[in-house]
């Protein structure tokens, strides 16, 4: 488990490319043989990843020595979206739950056993939990989808609410999917911070050859991270968070910290921002 320590907004002016890149991008997350884990110190968030293959087998969720737990579960709660392509099964104390494309599996606190099954490309969200809720699937099938911005703005996009007060419930994870519309590149614009919350973007869908142009910092002090397919960024809850692509592309968003509200945000006008 690699460990990141909190950053103040003042130090992102002095940032060069490979100081951001070493705080915020998460790279190489879908090893075949072990899950890759990040510890932010951001509101405690965990973000990894594994590919299970046949050669492997299941890959246990291991307890990792910085948690200083019994199990990885002991004291949190997580959330597992399949974004690969193929079929893939995660098994939570011995009940196996089978995550297409898009579902997620909310995973409660006290879950003891958890090992990812051959096929998915799995990819987790974890923060601390000081209360129990049933490890519930979310099928992006079955999750109705909120269309917001257009074709003029390029922004067009579906909205897929996984863990959130109006459906799966949990302690302080909140989590979704967005797919953008082919032709639609910003994933939010205008853009907004929420001071009382750290969120972390998963780009995926997006072909091997394009990129991520994604905006962070001060919506005074902007910086930006070129991101590939399937890595993650790590937004501190100063910062804003938006971004465009150079082909189409989905993400999965998390948040965790002191409220659950989707709506808690502080909007910025473009002609704000620097």
């Amino acid at each position: 488990m690699e460990i990141r320590h909190a950053t103040h907004p003042s130090q992102v002016p002095g940032f060069g490319t490979e100081d951001l890149r070493r705080h915020y991008l998460v790279e190489e997350l879908f090893p075949a043989d072990h899950v890759r884990a990040v510890y932010s110190h951001q509101d405690r968030m965990i973000v990894g990843g594994v590919a299970p293959t046949s050669q492997t087998g299941p890959v246990v969720l291991p307890a990792f020595d910085p948690l200083r737990s019994e199990f990885f579960c002991q004291n949190r709660e997580a959330g597992i979206v399949n974004v690969g392509r193929a079929a893939g099964v995660v098994t939570v104390d011995g009940t196996e739950y089978e995550l297409s494309h898009g579902d997620c599996l909310y995973v409660g606190r006290g879950s003891r056993d958890v090992s990812f099954g051959e096929g998915g490309r799995y990819y987790l969200v974890s923060t601390s939990a000081h209360a129990d809720h049933p490890t519930t699937l979310s099928r992006i099938s079955e999750v109705e989808g909120t269309r917001l911005g257009g074709p003029e703005g390029s922004n067009d996009r579906t909205i897929h609410r996984h863990i959130h007060t109006g459906g799966v419930r949990s302690c302080e994870l909140v989590l979704g999917v967005t797919v953008l519309e082919p032709g639609s590149m910003w994933n939010t614009m205008p853009c907004h911070t929420h001071d009382r919350r750290t969120e972390c973007y998963l780009y995926f869908g997006l072909p091997e050859d394009q990129r991520i142009v994604h905006l962070m910092g001060r919506p005074d002090q902007t910086r930006n991270i070129i991101v590939a397919d399937e890595q993650a960024v790590i937004s501190p809850s100063w910062s804003v968070h938006c971004g465009f692509g150079t082909a189409s592309y989905s993400f999965v968003w998390a948040m965790g910290g002191e409220n659950q509200a989707f709506e808690d945000m502080d909007h910025v006008a473009v002609t704000e921002m620097r």
